[in-house]
């Protein structure tokens, strides 16, 4: 049974018209380039502590190796330092240096965490140089602007994936019983849905933030309990669409249940409803938690975020490097999103792309 599963999972990765899309969204230069680029940014964010850290990737001190970056807190008496907290990586590469001995540090391409204030320089916001690694420069709080757009771009987009898919199970489920049921159950839901639209969100974040601190939960909750009517309204007149079709007479007259007929037939063919609205989604997302963190009601301070870097920056604008990092930074991936969904929204045309061509 198994093999079984495997073979026509197979089977309908080779299916014609998927193929056919595929190829189709490759010659799409902009928007498959901006994919791959997008694809490989995100991996690079998974795994930032190795490119962007305070602490450092190995240590090489009297014959043993450390590894700092998952290793946990390693205090500078193991090193021969004469302190017991947390040791100073840079300092401790510095140190050996000095030495001349066999003893060594390698550091991450930025030694700096998106957290910590240096000032081992100049006080305040200090401008790009590669003497120091502050290759963006640093704000007036002396954080590296670089670290803390690496560490904002994967929760930016952390955030955006958890929200698109907790509004899209939410939405599509919903959609497709509006659709499915219609009657009465579809017009309460249709009244129940623009009575909620009416209300504005963002008194409601306003609301929130002074009740609570928000986090990244809170922020997701309330986003979410707003966000899925979108997706309910395109899923609601998908399913409208394909309960007409013969196929799905077909199912019901060979005794298929609601479930599998909703499960099995109308979902896999509505999938190019829900794939050409994926990349706009995210962008919206990263979009709304930049606005959020701007105006101040997004993710609390110290946490590495865009929109406060850019509140930042707009209110020191003597500093350029600061407000022109992260506007370069979030045109760029709203505009690879932006690509991205206007090629998969082109591949998965109906009306250029048929199984009768």
């Amino acid at each position: 049974m198994p093999t079984d599963r495997i073979s026509k999972l197979f089977k309908l990765s080779l299916d014609p018209q998927t193929v056919k899309q595929w190829k189709r969204f490759r010659s799409i230069k902009r928007g498959y380039y901006s994919a791959v680029v997008l694809v490989f940014l995100l991996v690079l964010s998974c795994f930032a502590e190795l490119f962007v850290n305070s602490r450092a990737l190995i240590v090489s001190y009297e014959g043993k190796w450390y590894f700092p970056t998952y290793g946990g807190v390693i205090s500078g008496e193991t090193f021969g330092l004469d302190y017991d907290y947390e040791t100073n990586y840079r300092e401790l590469q510095q140190h050996f240096k000095e030495q001349d001995a066999n003893n060594w540090v390698l550091m991450p391409l930025v030694p700096y965490n998106p957290f910590e204030n240096d000032f081992s320089t100049t006080y305040g916001a200090a401008g790009p140089s590669f003497a120091t690694k502050h290759f963006l420069g640093t704000d007036q709080t002396g954080r590296d602007i670089l670290a803390r757009l690496v560490y904002g771009f994967r929760i930016a987009m952390g955030f955006s994936l958890v929200l698109l898919v907790c509004s899209y199970v939410a939405g599509i489920a919903v959609g497709c019983a509006m659709g499915y049921w219609g009657g009465a159950f579809d017009l309460l839901f249709q009244r129940l849905i623009e009575i909620w639209n009416t209300i504005p969100f963002l008194y409601v974040i306003m609301i929130v933030a002074s009740v609570v601190v928000p986090n990244f939960w809170t922020l997701v909750i309330v986003m979410v309990m707003f966000g899925w009517t979108a997706m309910t309204w395109n899923m609601r007149t998908s399913t409208y669409k394909e309960k007409a079709r013969e196929y799905v007479n077909a199912a019901r007259a060979l005794g298929a249940g609601n479930s599998r007929v909703v499960g099995v037939h109308i979902l896999p063919n509505t999938i190019s409803v829900i794939v050409t609205f994926i990349p706009f989604s995210i962008a919206g997302g990263v979009a709304a938690l930049t606005a959020l963190d701007y105006l101040g009601f997004g993710l609390p301070p110290p946490t590495p975020s865009w929109g406060e870097l850019l509140r930042r920056g707009t209110q020191s604008l003597d500093k350029p490097w600061i407000v022109a990092s992260v506007a370069v930074a979030v045109i760029l991936v709203l505009l690879m999103v932006t690509y991205i969904g206007e090629a998969i929204r082109e591949a998965f045309d109906p009306k250029k792309f048929t199984y009768f061509e």
